[in-house]
C-alpha cells in the first residue's frame, strides 16, 4: 500500500468519526425559543460527556483538516 492509499483510509475514518461527533451533540438551543422553550440557558458550562465530544470534535476537525492538507501536498 502506498502513502496516498493509507492517508485516504484515513481521512474516510476520521471524516465519519467527525460526523458521528458532531450529530451526537445536543442541538437544544437553536431554536427553542422559538417554539416555547426556555432561553435562560444560554451561558451554561459543559459538563462531563458533553466536553468530552466537545474536545473530540475539536481534534478530530483538526486530523481532518490536517490529513485533507496532506493529501493535497502528497
Amino acid at each position: 500500500m502506498d502513502i496516498s492509499r493509507i492517508l485516504t483510509i484515513f481521512q474516510v475514518i476520521v471524516s465519519l468519526l467527525l460526523i458521528g461527533a458532531i450529530l451526537l451533540q445536543q442541538r437544544g438551543e437553536g431554536l427553542s425559543q422559538t417554539f416555547g422553550g426556555s432561553g435562560g440557558g444560554a451561558y451554561r458550562t459543559r459538563r462531563g460527556l458533553e466536553n468530552i465530544l466537545f474536545w473530540a470534535t475539536i481534534v478530530l476537525a483538526a486530523l481532518f483538516l490536517a490529513s485533507a492538507t496532506a493529501s493535497i501536498l502528497l
